[in-house]
């Protein structure tokens, strides 16, 4: 398994969960610097997961060499005011390259992307694979784990519940008012209108509230750390013990192709092939299919933005 900028906030993080998970033989820890002493400090922990480091450019290569999931959470992170579209510019640039690399090294990886904004990371990166003849849409997937594990943590909050027992799907993109938690298809829990709209806004700008919390010097590290090492534990459990598991992510996705739209995150079956269904939305409430209305042309906009960025790079 390699993690990228495995030197920065989410990625010491994520490198610090995944050494000490049972299914995890080998991990390459990569980034620009530091990654050699961020590896030398995980390696002096007590499990099984052989750690190496690799720095800068010249040594991308050799770190993706034979890797079955590639973890991506490269790029700047948010400041204040920033929205994720504004970390398209840097972003963008920095995914494609790595795109690029994992084409070339370990086509048939599972690749997980963080880097934001994910609505259009994702696309970049399907599209680089698609200039090597490697897209296996099957196995890309965009990280949405935090919205997730954000849903869980309020919602068991706001109504008592045991949050380890609490899974809610959330639908739609990776930012702002494209995150639609489905609020109306948890079992045997009702919310008032207020606690819907509150719970809504709470799950969809939860980044934004850490990174004030943080007076800008940092974003949601740890969270996003947790929750990546959580969905990877999924595909750990599908790729080694040949489970079939279920989980939300972003992927290429018939689900709201009728309304033109290509890229979607929504509940899937996954195996050791990668995704294996789509599993339907199911009956959305009012204030649900209102968010998703709303998503839609947002969405449109994203995957259009990383779309075009590697067309127009090919120029």
């Amino acid at each position: 398994m390699m993690i990228n900028s495995a030197a920065g906030g989410i990625g010491q993080s994520i490198s610090l969960i995944l050494k000490k998970h049972p299914l995890v033989d080998e991990l390459a820890l990569y980034d620009i610097v530091n990654a050699p002493g961020v590896a030398t400090d995980l390696s002096h922990i007590n499990t099984k997961a052989k750690v190496t480091g690799y720095n800068g450019v010249k040594e991308l290569d050799a770190a993706l060499v034979g890797c079955d999931v590639v973890v991506v959470p490269a790029g700047v992170p948010r400041k204040p005011g920033m929205t994720r579209d504004d970390l398209f510019k840097i972003n963008a640039g920095i995914v494609k390259g790595l795109a690029t690399a994992i084409a070339k090294n370990c086509p048939k990886a599972f690749t997980c992307i963080i880097s934001n904004p994910v609505n259009s990371t994702v696309p970049i990166c399907a599209e680089v694979f698609k200039t090597y003849g490697c897209y296996n849409p099957k196995k890309l997937f965009g990280v949405t784990t935090l919205d997730v594990v954000r849903a869980n943590t309020f919602v068991s909050e706001c109504k008592g519940l045991d949050v380890s027992k609490t899974n809610i799907t959330v639908i739609g993109g990776h930012s702002g008012t494209t995150i639609i938690p489905l609020l109306s298809q948890i079992p045997g829990v009702t919310f008032t209108e207020s606690q819907i709209k509150s719970l809504t806004q709470h799950i969809q700008f939860g980044g934004d509230e850490v990174v004030k919390a943080k007076n800008g010097k940092g974003s949601a590290t740890l969270s996003m750390a947790y929750a990546g090492a959580r969905f990877v534990d999924k595909l750990l459990q599908a790729l080694v013990l040949n489970k079939t598991i279920t989980a939300c992510s972003y992927v290429e996705s018939p689900i709201a192709k009728a309304d033109g739209i290509r890229f979607f995150s929504s509940a899937l079956k996954i195996d050791r092939n990668g995704v294996q269904e789509y599993i339907p939305l199911g009956k959305l409430s009012e204030f649900e299919q209102n968010l998703y209305n709303e998503c839609i042309p947002q969405l449109k906009t994203n995957i259009e933005k990383g779309v075009n960025f590697v067309a127009q790079s090919k120029l």
